[in-house]
């Protein structure tokens, strides 16, 4: 009799400690985007923001009791790695959802692995308007964003250039990227809405030094204002560009005109340039200040500046996102997250804003058009392009479902 109470206690010790074992497995989390190359500012200031946010939810007793951990991959800004990654976060790391994406074309060739094993893709920084309507097509999508989708950025572009600042000839310089070529699709349907057709429209390619050629036709038709779609390092060369051509136009483009590597490439001819932008490094709430402080305390990027600050804050505020899924859902399975993300019944405080009911089944995009605001290069910094903005910068802007943006995504039939 002995024995056998001594041989189930040891049978009961045991299946509790397996227990106690598979409850603090970590929660894995993917985390891609390019950190080496042209796109490593965005990418490398994505992934410290969600590395900060994923340390603060283990101190904090992770998530259902559980560890989160990040299983982080470089995807060179190329497609065809992104693609590898995507397969090897699902059949080799067990990933069960993935932060990230920073380039438009490595999310779209990537999402459709993810969309078939029904885990969670929470795009943090790509902003192609096409990148959550990939899989309208089918019956449920896995693909959420937490960035203002260029259907959004092109349409204020426009304003600022012909509304607010009376600009009558713009020219178009775009990179030959998804990114550039959805990007500058969507502003000559924004520039359409306005009865105005870009005096030029030029392209070039990632890694190009020379934009003399697409200058001079800008300049040659009458541009007043330059209109972007395009990365830091290659935004640079248009500023270093007309500076050589001793030709000055403001130069008004998507959120990318505030990476690091354009400001500091570019210099005094940067100066000016202006971008919608969900975050500009200024403390004006508390969290936006306990975040900035912790960022820098713990990366000490140089001057004191995140070399990305939207990414820095989407990545972050991402994870807290996806966080709050995986609690709700009290599951780490793919459909019950999906699931929780349309449905969150708590508010979630971000950096950029507090996600009120960020999602539903048909709408999984957390930003709307009245979120971003104008900044402006200045001082070699990111700050309030407008006073008013500046002044009421304390007031959280909330996700307005009737401020989707003045364009329409065309879903897919």
């Amino acid at each position: 009799m002995k024995t056998t109470l001594n041989t189930l206690a040891a049978a009961l010790t045991l299946g509790l400690a397996a227990l106690s074992a598979q409850a603090a497995d970590p929660i894995k989390i993917g985390v891609d985007g390019p950190f080496t190359g042209g796109s490593s500012s965005m990418g490398v200031s994505m992934r410290d923001g969600v590395r900060l946010a994923t340390e603060e939810i283990n101190k904090a007793g992770g998530v259902l009791g559980r560890p989160l951990q990040l299983v982080e991959r470089d995807d060179e800004a190329k497609n065809e790695r992104g693609v590898q990654i995507a397969q090897e976060l699902i059949n080799k790391e067990k990933v069960v959802a993935v932060v990230g994406y920073i380039n438009t074309g490595v999310a779209l060739a990537s999402q459709r692995f993810f969309q078939e094993a029904k885990i969670p893709v929470l795009n943090n920084v790509a902003t192609g308007s096409i990148v959550t309507h990939q899989f309208d097509d089918q019956p449920e999508n896995y693909v959420f964003r937490n960035a203002a989708h260029d259907s959004i950025q092109a349409p204020m572009i426009v304003d600022e250039a012909i509304a607010r600042r009376g600009f009558k000839k713009v020219a178009i310089l775009a990179d030959s990227t998804n990114y550039g070529q959805l990007g500058r699709a969507d502003l000559e349907k924004a520039l359409d809405q306005k009865g105005i057709k870009p005096v030029a429209v030029e392209k070039f390619n990632i890694k190009d030094v020379d934009m003399t050629p697409q200058l001079l036709k800008a300049k040659e038709a009458g541009a007043e204002a330059i209109l972007t779609y395009a990365i830091g390092p290659e935004l640079a060369q248009i500023a270093n560009g007309m500076t050589k051509l001793g030709w000055k136009v403001p130069m008004v483009g998507s959120w990318t005109l505030s990476m690091a590597n354009f400001i500091d490439n570019a210099g005094p001819g940067g100066e000016g340039a202006r971008m919608p932008q969900t975050f500009i490094q200024e403390p004006t709430t508390p969290k936006r200040q306990s975040f900035i402080i912790s960022y820098l305390k713990t990366f000490n990027p140089k001057n004191a500046r995140i070399d990305s600050p939207v990414s820095a804050a989407q990545g972050y505020d991402s994870v807290y996102l996806l966080a709050a899924a995986i609690k709700q859902a009290g599951s780490t399975e793919g459909p019950k997250i999906k699931a929780a993300l349309e449905d969150l019944k708590a508010p979630v405080d971000g950096v950029v804003t507090t996600y009120n009911k960020p999602f539903s089944a048909t709408d999984h995009e957390a930003i709307t058009a009245n979120i971003p605001v104008f900044g402006e290069v200045k001082g070699a910094r990111v700050v309030y392009a407008y006073a008013e903005d500046a002044k009421k910068a304390s007031e959280v802007r909330v996700k307005d479902a009737n401020a989707k943006g003045a364009l329409q995504v065309q879903k897919k039939k």
